[in-house]
């Protein structure tokens, strides 16, 4: 899903030139930009990110490794994405960035990043709707970071000064908008033996100071290092979970499921399909509650309680997510859901009289798919969330749903799990109905 910038930012400027000699134990002689993280390569997934903030045109500047860069690029056959060649790169990426001033308009705005330094799509919202020359800035970086980075004098909001020597505790994240007068600040720089960006946003600042933007620290990352890239896998993990996951979902199923999916998600497999496979498993999960098979069944529940969150988590790594992908997903979740209670209501007709288990069944049934139900419209109207910690933290999420079925079939109880399932369901759907039918 692309979006619409909401300013005159409508061009990105990508630096992929440089030789990255610390990166060569995993890049291979490679340029940089080719090796993965969480299933893309770094130019990738630095596209794909201004390309779901609505960039409409993207240039990349390369220098080493250009042949094998110039036909990935290629391979991916879009139209908004230009490839240019910095014959200088070597004597600094300031250069790099000059090859790009061609293709830059004398009175344009434009986002300028490096292809080593990973953000969020929403870190780098806050650039795209800036209105001046802006620098994204961590005001508390690691000890590791700050030895690394560049410093910032930061005054009033305004970046005052660039440099390596600076003792400033603030260093830039490398994501900027610029004016094309960076190009006479580069060439300032140059006149003093100064070929790097910082030398050229150091002269840049001395003239016009620009707008800082802080950002969390958690949010990006600068990939110079094997060391790094583990860092940042690490840290793309564990953004993968969710602000509304409840207990279960937070310390049981997201730790599991963010490792599969950090490990197929350089694997051509869509979302789409892991969806459609989770589904499938679950209908398998309900045949062996209906065959009474508790023990084998629970764990089955369980298990796909946990492989549900692969698909988004999945879409997420490679930036691939979309309202059709999320429809999709909700449906097979519902028929899952439908699989795994009716398997439940099969296996206790065998254990309890059938009018009492038909009516604990289709409570359980209707107030699970309501819950959900509930849940989704709200968010589609822009309505009031409910507080989903607490529904979470009262096992009213499918989440805590799904495990107290997986436990209650592993004790051979079916009654007890569909009589459980019908409590939780009605408990969130009524808190849910609660906050959204709830007067002003």
């Amino acid at each position: 899903m692309h979006e619409t910038t909401h300013c005159g930012v409508r061009k990105a400027v990508v630096l992929a030139a440089g030789l990255s000699s610390r990166m060569a134990p995993l890049s291979n002689g490679q340029s940089k930009a080719m090796v993965r993280l969480g299933g893309l390569t770094l130019i990738d997934r630095c596209v794909r990110t201004l390309e779901i903030l609505g960039l409409e045109e993207i240039v990349v500047v390369a220098g080493h490794d250009i042949e094998n860069l110039s036909r990935h690029i290629g391979r991916t056959e879009r139209a908004d994405l230009r490839l240019i060649e910095a014959v200088d790169w070597q004597e600094g990426n300031g250069c790099s960035l000059a090859a790009a001033e061609p293709h830059v308009g004398p009175d344009e705005l434009f986002i300028l990043v490096t292809v080593d330094h990973v953000f969020s799509v929403e870190t780098l919202r806050h650039l795209v709707t800036a209105q001046a020359p802006a620098a994204l800035i961590d005001a508390a970086p690691t000890l590791p970071e700050w030895c690394e980075g560049t410093k910032v004098i930061v005054e009033r909001g305004r970046v005052a000064g660039f440099g390596k020597e600076l003792d400033s505790p603030a260093i830039d994240c490398g994501a900027f908008v610029l004016g094309a007068d960076i190009f006479e600040a580069h060439r300032v720089a140059s006149g003093r033996d100064d070929h790097s960006l910082a030398g050229a946003l150091t002269a840049l600042a001395a003239v016009h100071a620009m707008d800082a933007v802080i950002v969390d620290p958690d949010t990006w990352t600068d990939v110079d290092t094997p060391k790094d890239l583990s860092q940042a896998r690490a840290r793309l993990r564990r953004s993968l979970g969710k602000d509304s996951d409840g207990p279960v979902s937070r310390f049981l199923n997201r730790p599991v499921s963010t490792r599969i999916s950090m490990a197929l998600a350089h694997l051509p497999i869509s979302a789409d399909l892991l969806s459609a496979v989770v589904a499938v498993f679950a209908i398998g999960a309900g045949l062996l509650l209906a065959a009474g098979r508790g023990v084998a069944g629970g764990i089955a529940v369980q298990a796909i309680s946990i492989l549900d969150g692969v698909d988004g988590e999945v879409a997420r790594l490679k930036l691939r997510t979309s309202e059709r992908g999320a429809m999709l997903d909700g449906m097979l979740d519902r028929v899952a859901d439908a699989a795994i209670i009716g398997g439940m209501g099969a296996w206790a007709l065998a254990t309890a009289p059938a009018e009492q288990v038909v009516w604990i069944t289709t409570v359980a049934l209707a107030g699970s798919m309501l819950s959900m139900a509930s849940k989704d419209r709200a968010k589609l109207l822009g309505l009031p969330a409910a507080p989903e910690g607490w529904i979470g933290w009262l096992l009213g999420g499918r989440d805590g749903r799904l495990l107290l079925i997986a436990l209650t079939a592993a004790a051979g109880l079916p009654v007890l799990g569909l009589l459980i399932t019908a409590i939780t369901s009605l408990l969130s759907l009524g808190i849910r109905l609660a906050y959204v039918m709830r007067k002003e």
